[in-house]
């Protein structure tokens, strides 16, 4: 449902345009230095602002309400809130009738019989990764000296991302992009064979971000084209360092002391000014929709951060789920 992780548990909740939107962290060890003003360097890399971003201006304040005492972790569950407040629910009030195509409209109203927050895209929205790198910043803390760090690779098949944005902007449409993670000082023997595999595991919380559509592992889909004389890494000294990483880290689900390599894909954001046919499941007929409001014409731009926290989340529990064992 909301909830990941076996050991560092981690139980998002909230809704865009709802009162707020937070995360409760179970499992932290106790004694780990962290306040609010812990996470303030990674929300901001977040924040829009930037061209291609929403208008849409949160102070995206954290207010951590329980779990934390004089300054550090005290082992029970901690939760961590932003308050919402630029909002400007009236722009959705045509998604319970008109779904947005791209977007998860008619799938929430099905599964949830129409009881679902359509205000922003509810419990759907992008607004809950937020949530997700407030959570990540403690990870981060659990995890040294592994390092996670990620940076946009390209966006709407421009490696100039200036360029990759006035595109969108000339032609009134969002695009997407690749972005990259590399995670430093990789620790050996995280993860597990089938399906605990840190690739599954990491890959679990990836596709929990909203328009992440792939993710490639190492050399990835490229591996097919190669033969296998060319794809291996082969071991150059006792601390299992590789001459190549095409595997990304990672072998037989385990990491190998090597950097951990992987690629995501983000899909262009849903809703645009640009004019397009849909169901009007009022009046049963297809017809022209124009969506107004504040939308991001390219997501992708705020995604480094996120992906950032999720890895960090991932490898936090598989470190203390290693040193449990």
């Amino acid at each position: 449902m909301n909830n990941f992780g076996r050991i560092f548990r981690i139980s998002i909740f909230g809704e865009s345009h709802g009162k707020s939107v937070g995360i409760t962290i179970d499992g932290c060890p106790p004694g780990i230095k962290f306040s609010e003003k812990d996470m303030l360097e990674d929300i901001s890399r977040r924040k829009s602002g930037k061209k291609g971003t929403t208008p849409r201006r949160e102070p995206d304040l954290p207010d951590i309400i329980s779990g934390v005492f004089n300054g550090k972790t005290t082992g029970a569950p901690i939760t961590i809130i932003f308050q919402n407040q630029n909002l400007r629910s009236k722009d959705y009030s045509f998604v319970k009738d008109i779904p947005r195509p791209g977007h998860a409209d008619f799938t929430a109203e099905r599964k949830y019989k129409g009881f679902q927050d359509y205000r922003g895209g509810g419990h759907f929205s992008g607004r809950l990764t937020l949530a997700l790198v407030a959570a990540g910043t403690l990870a981060k803390k659990i995890i040294k000296p592994m390092a996670p760090s990620a940076s946009i690779l390209e966006v709407g098949g421009f490696t100039n991302i200036e360029e990759g944005i006035e595109y969108a902007v000339k032609n009134n449409d969002s695009i997407g992009g690749i972005i990259e993670c590399r995670v430093e000082n990789m620790l050996i023997g995280l993860g597990e064979p089938f399906f605990d595999s840190l690739e599954s595991y990491i890959s679990h919380l990836v596709f929990s971000i909203p328009a992440i559509k792939g993710v490639e592992f190492g050399s990835g889909f490229e591996s097919a084209k190669m033969t296998g004389s060319k794809v291996n890494d082969v071991i150059i000294d006792d601390k299992g360092t590789t001459k190549t990483n095409n595997s990304g880290g990672i072998n037989g689900g385990i990491s190998n002391g090597n950097n951990l390599l992987f690629k995501v894909v983000v899909k262009p954001t849903s809703s645009i000014s640009k004019s397009q046919n849909t169901y009007n499941f009022k009046s049963g007929q297809i017809e022209e929709l124009k969506i107004k409001g504040r939308h991001d014409l390219c997501i992708a731009l705020r995604v480094p951060p996120v992906l950032e926290a999720v890895t960090s989340i991932a490898l936090a529990d598989l470190l203390l789920i290693s040193r449990a064992y």
